[in-house]
């Protein structure tokens, strides 16, 4: 493939830094929420942060299904054809909508499952509270995925930074006041907290709306019947399912592995607690890189330009998985001292160093499988990649995590050795799909018939 020119590398950097920016401030405000909230009290801080995991482990395959937005705005933009990109838009405000409702039900269902994974009794009744309320949150939520993807595939990210800005201002804020019951305010402690991330949330939406309607505008406005027609709802969601299941194969194989560490103690969890957040925070920015790649990709695959689409791959892996090394090599040189910007308890900064390290390792593998993934979408491939996404993770990972973590003196470094081995394996297999996808013409993809464009 070839390189790359210095104008096509700029314009990912300049899609994808923002990106990063954005997905660590969407982080920040669950931080923000358990960094609050853990000054009332043990349990509060428990229920808080176990509210928080509850609800992205659930929304992440609402998210990733939204995804199918990627291939289809950005190749129907690259083809110059601008009312299948506003049929796109507007039917992926519809399905924010519809998954919305299918994650809103399953929240309901909450207590019991914290009750099912045997979390403490004390802190179930609280988290349960935060969910539900965080309920009301998710058709913003939801809208902003919708309209931050679109914004991606026309190359426009600016709007999306300056909203997840103000809200990130607004919810801390807000948890000042519905907390601790400041300006007369009664102070409603981990119910305060759910209340102020969905005000935040709402927020976010109508500031992005406002920020990028200039782009926006064009999409939202005028006949919204073609997006209603439900073939084309049918197939946008046939596409972007995949995705869906793809993320939640990944983040579920992580989760599992957080419950795994609860087994082995407290210790060993608040040790992989740290190593997984320098890993997550790392991982923002091949993820940045995987968003420009996708809306850069697709459209150059609308406007049948499979040598541009080739240069952009390139650009992606490069800076992406360039960064993960650069990362991965100062894991692995400084574990410690890392461990120790996060605790200074002695037995929680062993456990950590020694899994910073593992981390340090997988920084390589992490990075390529999350830009393949993005290449991917922007070709508008999406259940391969589901397919090796299980079978690295599911297949191989979650089972040898089990093994080297209970069945072998290893424990803690086990478990992480065992998801690393799936991580290198669906690494692997993302790069040679899609490899060998763009070594070849791709055609754009379909959603609709002739007939439902009319």
């Amino acid at each position: 493939m070839a390189w790359p020119t210095a104008a096509e590398l700029h314009e990912m950097l300049g899609i994808a830094a923002p990106v990063v920016i954005v997905q660590v401030g969407l982080q920040l405000m669950g931080f923000v929420d358990t960094l609050m909230v853990g000054r009332l009290s043990a349990d509060a801080l428990a229920g808080v942060a176990l509210g928080n995991f509850y609800f992205f482990n659930v929304a992440i395959f609402g998210m990733g299904m939204l995804m199918a937005i990627d291939p289809v705005v950005s190749q129907a933009i690259g083809a110059g054809d601008l009312a299948g990109a506003r049929r796109g838009v507007q039917r992926g405000v519809l399905l924010g909508l519809l998954v919305s409702v299918a994650v809103g039900a399953t929240f309901a269902a909450s207590g019991s499952a914290f009750r099912l994974l045997q979390q403490p009794a004390a802190v179930v009744p609280l988290a349960q509270h935060y969910v539900e309320i965080s309920a009301v949150g998710l058709p913003p939520f939801f809208t902003f995925v919708v309209l931050r993807q679109s914004l991606a595939a026309m190359l426009s990210v600016r709007p999306v930074l300056l909203a997840v800005v103000v809200a990130n201002v607004v919810n801390v804020a807000a948890n000042w006041v519905l907390i601790f019951g400041h300006f007369g305010a009664r102070p409603m402690g981990v119910v305060g907290s759910a209340w102020s991330t969905v005000l935040a949330r709402w927020v976010m939406c109508v500031a992005l709306l406002v920020a990028g309607w200039p782009q926006l505008r064009p999409h939202l406005t005028g006949s919204w019947r073609l997006a209603f027609q439900p073939r084309p709802l049918w197939n946008t969601v046939v596409l972007g399912a995949p995705i869906g299941f793809q993320w939640f194969f990944e983040a579920g194989a992580f989760a599992l592995a957080t419950l795994m560490f609860g087994w082995l103690g407290t210790v060993p969890l608040a040790g992989h607690e740290v190593a997984l957040s320098l890993a997550s925070l790392t991982f923002m920015v091949p993820v940045g890189f995987s968003v420009a790649a996708a809306a850069l990709v697709g459209q150059s695959v609308g406007r049948g330009d499979m040598a541009s689409a080739r240069r952009h791959a390139v650009g992606a892996w490069v800076l992406g998985v360039g960064f993960m090394t650069m990362s991965g090599a100062v894991m692995l040189l400084f574990p410690t001292p890392i461990a120790r910007w996060f605790t200074q308890d002695p037995a929680v900064v062993a456990v950590a160093a020694s899994l910073i390290a593992i981390a340090g390792v997988f920084q390589v593998f992490d990075g390529t499988q999350a830009v393949a993934s993005g290449l991917a979408r922007g070709t508008g491939d999406t259940k391969v990649p589901m397919v090796l996404h299980l079978l690295g993770f599911w297949a191989i990972g979650v089972p040898l995590a089990a093994v080297l973590g209970f069945r072998t003196p290893l424990r803690g470094e086990g478990i992480w050795w065992g998801l690393t081995a799936g991580l290198v394996v669906a690494a692997l297999l993302q790069a040679w799909r899609v490899h060998r996808r763009l070594r070849h013409d791709i055609a754009r993809v379909v959603v609709e018939h002739p007939r439902d464009a009319r």
